[in-house]
């Protein structure tokens, strides 16, 4: 009987060590990278948030369960131990086209046209999309548009802008549905369309030429036979 009891006080002490150890993996710091459209500062609280107790050492293993979701622009989030206090969070951010401006926040879409998040911050590096309207929206679906086929013509624009690596600010329509894109100060136009893959593969080397100028850019005419663009700054 005595035995039971000491083998019963070592289970104990040992179980109680155990979880003593485990106390000390406190969640002390949080090192974040990977972020552009996504906030530093909401990926740090919601890591903290999930951590049971604020135990770093519970977290990683519930993350390994269930992993941290729900966080804006943000993919897929990879964590990783650098000591017993201090983990490393990476960031892998949604890839994002384009947004609208939809009451008092920006609709935020990806190159397929499903919606990505709300907000009311304007993401920089984003272009705002003018002459496409929406009277309603739900997360993770198409965005619905009446206009269709400006739609698709508006979601090849913005993958030619991310294949080609271009910083458009802006991309709106004519009343007579020529394109117009807006780069900084220089507004570019490119007509119907028509030429459009032709003008997006060289758009980036003409506007590097034209870097801190204002003014207009007439590419209507650009295709790949004649490859002209003039320029009127003003």
């Amino acid at each position: 009987m005595k035995k039971r009891y000491i083998i019963l006080l070592i289970i104990l002490l040992l179980l109680g060590g155990g979880a003593w150890y485990i106390s000390t993996f406190k969640l002390d710091n949080i090192q974040v990278a990977g972020c552009v459209l996504s906030s530093e500062d909401r990926v740090k609280e919601v890591i903290r948030e999930e951590a049971p107790m604020g135990n770093i050492l519970l977290l990683w293993l519930k993350n390994k369960l269930s992993p941290i979701q729900d966080i804006p622009f943000v993919a897929k989030l990879d964590i990783e131990f650098i000591d017993k206090n201090t983990l490393s969070a990476t960031v892998y951010e949604k890839s994002v086209a384009g947004c609208l401006e939809y009451m008092d926040s920006y609709v935020y879409f990806d190159r397929d046209g499903i919606v990505l998040e709300s907000t009311e911050d304007r993401k920089e590096g984003v272009p705002t999309i003018d002459g496409l309207n929406i009277s309603s929206w739900v997360l993770n679906e198409e965005l619905p548009v009446s206009d269709k086929e400006r739609f698709d013509q508006i979601l090849t624009i913005t993958q030619l802008v991310e294949k080609y690596g271009l910083k458009i600010d802006r991309i709106a329509f004519t009343k007579e549905g020529e394109i117009i894109l807006r780069h900084e100060k220089i507004e570019i136009e490119l007509g119907d369309g028509t030429h459009l893959n032709q003008q997006m593969m060289n758009l980036g080397s003409i506007l590097m030429g034209l870097k801190g100028k204002k003014g207009t850019l007439y590419m209507k005419d650009f295709d790949s036979d004649t490859a002209t663009a003039s320029f009127k700054e003003k």
